[in-house]
């Protein structure tokens, strides 16, 4: 009894003492709460996130030249290149490309792109009183602006991929827009000299802007080393052209890119194809289309960088042969190899460029051939081209560039001697002082 009694006491104070820790417990408890209720009651609302700030810019650049053009072809070919036609012995001060652009981030997530360009050839010949012969000039002969890009830009549609509609550049080499997921790293962006002269592409008329839709993306969104676009076009570039012609009416021109950085971003790899119908079959002549697969591969430093660009090109019916009178195929091929470097960083720099060209590589020099209707308005089997150029970059400041350089391209005709209509081998030879400067970037 004695025992029980003394486990009954023990018990109650054992009990006792648990429910008073308890009781502390649950005040402590309440307390805390009390406090937090007291804190959050008081505390300040979270500050509003203003890292991001919407970009509204107004750009653009401009460049031309002094120059002088010491030797003209006789023959007045390559309709492609830019002192076409211009007589021999003139001088003027030029420009070629002015640039005003315009763009617009609606939300994080859109951005619109307006781009205005004014691109005047320095031969300015009027047809009649209502037809400019190359360039953008008026009938008068004065610059004027054209609508060259106008698009919308749907960031991440999914994680590392833009969507974009409208006129746009296209991956042929034009494509260069920092701070999205398209590629900073092809030809153009890369030889850095447009203001010197086109890619050799260019010059020869792939598209280097179209209206149309793409997807432009990278495999690796936190590198942003590897990546590929996907474009679909009019082919019509910036015209009006009515739904009647077949060049945007009935066919459309598909673009493919994939593009690589390798070596710490040193090494940059792209590999271009596209692919158009430009014309039906007819009794005449069998279906026109024209395709072309392209390879560019740079090394870049800031001591010196070297790069490498080729093609070929498959222009289906793009030729005729004008003994047999019959339509066949085409292959054009290019190769354009250039270096540049610094002489005194960030002040003066230098650059060299080759391009052979050679617009039929099955051209049979014993007959005569012409190019087809309906493949490029400037396209013509018969004549090689090589081009060169070389000169100087004096960098004064920042985005404002004076370039003394010589421009050279020469002619070499493909019928054998004796061919009606062979022209003599002969070359264009112009000496330039090239200025080119960027506002707003």
């Amino acid at each position: 009894m004695t025992l029980l009694l003394v486990g009954f006491n023990v018990k109650a104070q054992t009990t006792l003492a648990s429910n008073e820790k308890l009781e502390k417990k649950a005040a402590k408890k309440d307390s805390a709460a009390a406090t937090v209720a007291e804190t959050k009651s008081t505390a300040k609302p979270a500050a509003e996130d203003t890292s991001w700030k919407p970009q509204r810019r107004i750009w653009g650049y401009a460049f031309g030249d002094f120059y002088y053009n010491a030797h003209a072809d006789a023959g007045n070919r390559g309709p492609e290149q830019n002192y076409n036609g211009v007589p021999q012995y003139r001088n003027a001060f030029q420009f070629r490309r002015i640039y005003l652009g315009y763009d617009y981030e609606i939300t994080k997530k859109f951005k619109a792109e307006l781009l205005l360009a004014s691109e005047p050839s320095a031969n300015t010949g009027v047809n009649g009183t209502t037809a400019i012969q190359n360039g953008d000039n008026l009938v008068d002969g004065k610059m004027a602006f054209y609508i060259k890009n106008i698009n919308i830009r749907y960031r991440d549609l999914w994680n590392g991929t833009d969507f974009v509609i409208g006129e746009m550049a296209t991956p042929g080499f034009a494509v260069n827009e920092p701070g999205t997921n398209g590629p900073t790293s092809l030809s153009e962006s890369t030889w850095g000299y447009r203001f010197i002269e086109k890619t050799v592409s260019d010059v020869h008329k792939n598209n280097s802007y179209d209206v149309g839709a793409a997807l432009q993306g990278t495999f690796d969104p936190k590198t942003k080393n590897f990546g590929y676009v996907l474009m679909v076009g009019d082919n019509t570039q910036a015209s009006l052209l009515p739904a009647a012609n077949a060049n945007s009416g009935f066919y459309k021109i598909f673009y493919g890119d994939i593009w690589g950085k390798f070596l710490d971003k040193h090494l940059l790899v792209d590999i271009y194809a596209d692919y158009v119908r430009t014309g039906p079959a007819t009794a005449a002549i069998g279906g026109q289309a024209h395709n072309m697969l392209k390879g560019f591969v740079a090394y870049t430093s800031s001591k010196i960088s070297v790069g490498v660009e080729a093609y070929t090109q498959k222009l289906t019916n793009g030729v005729t042969n004008t003994t047999a009178a019959a339509p066949a195929d085409a292959t054009a091929q290019a190769l354009s190899v250039w270096v540049k470097g610094a002489i005194v960083k960030d002040k003066l720099g230098f650059f060299a460029r080759y391009d052979g060209y050679n617009p039929d590589k099955d051209y049979i020099g014993t007959d005569a051939y012409t190019a087809t209707p309906g493949i490029y308005n400037a396209y013509t089997p018969v004549y090689k081209e090589k081009f060169y150029t070389a000169g100087l970059d004096f960098t004064p400041t920042k985005n404002v560039h004076f370039s003394p350089n010589i421009w050279y391209v020469s002619y070499k005709d493909q019928r054998d001697s004796g061919v009606t209509g062979r022209v003599a081998d002969d070359h264009n030879i112009v000496y330039r002082m090239t200025f080119y400067y960027v506002f707003g970037k």
